[in-house]
């Protein structure tokens, strides 16, 4: 495995909030990351940040071993792509327009659009299932298929490191799994793929994710693999509730007491 990105001594807050205090932070190739924490910690903060939409008040942040703050906005929209938490500023493009954005990236003037970036767009219009709605524009989509183009466009765009913020939002139990799915296969298929995801369910953590971010508050944070992050003693922690695990299909879940 390589090292995608890495944070060293990274400290973030918002709103006179501490997000993390000097996190040292490596995400591998392969690897699937699970943010957890409550309400207003501060995960989506932390997504905007690692690509550079959030100034962090210190510490570095390296892209495949360059400074982020050195690359420019377009070096880092070819390596990292960023699926909001809320899709508000739509624009009067149809959903093949939309998801085309992706490729925008790894286009140029001089090198418009290519047969490979027009099948990438297809591939990924087929595998949200939205093939029947790509010339429908996106304004008039429903909050689920506005959220299944979105996730398109990042498809499309094929980034190294996908950070989402909470995507299963706006989904139904069908598109959730189908999203996840296809997120797993891309990180172990891809040659080159991570992703961070900003999660408030720890069950969808526990069955989607090989690694925990914990967001404690107050700048403390905690790391590992799922493995040795799950304990009863730190979810409780986490949630500052009282969290009961019951065993179901042979994998753990935890429940609010």
């Amino acid at each position: 495995m390589n090292t995608i990105l890495s944070t060293q001594q990274l400290q973030l807050s918002i709103g006179g909030k501490r997000v993390c205090d000097a996190l040292d932070w490596q995400i591998q190739s392969g690897e699937g990351w699970g943010g957890l924490g409550l309400n207003g910690v501060g995960k989506s903060t932390l997504l905007h940040t690692l690509c550079g939409m959030h100034a962090a008040h210190s510490g570095t942040i390296e892209l495949n071993g360059a400074s982020l703050q050195q690359l420019s906005r377009r070096a880092i929209a070819q390596q990292v792509g960023l699926l909001f938490q809320h899709q508000d500023e739509l624009f009067p493009t149809t959903v093949f327009e939309q998801v085309m954005m992706g490729r925008h990236p790894h286009t140029t003037l001089f090198r418009g659009e290519q047969a490979e970036d027009l099948q990438r767009v297809q591939r990924a219009i087929q595998t949200m299932e939205l093939s029947t709605l790509e010339s429908r524009r996106v304004d008039t989509l429903s909050g689920g298929e506005r959220r299944r183009v979105a996730i398109a466009t990042i498809l499309a765009q094929q980034p190294q490191l996908y950070l989402l913020d909470e995507p299963e939002a706006h989904l139904d139990p069908k598109h959730q799994k189908s999203i996840f799915e296809q997120m797993s296969q891309v990180i172990t298929q891809q040659p080159r793929a991570a992703m961070v995801m900003a999660l408030h369910d720890i069950n969808l953590a526990l069955y989607r994710c090989t690694h925990l971010l914990l967001l404690f508050g107050d700048g403390v944070v905690e790391q590992g693999r799922v493995s040795e992050m799950a304990t009863p003693e730190r979810i409780e922690r986490l949630y500052g509730t009282p969290m009961r695990a019951v065993e179901t299909e042979g994998q753990i879940a935890y429940l609010a007491r």
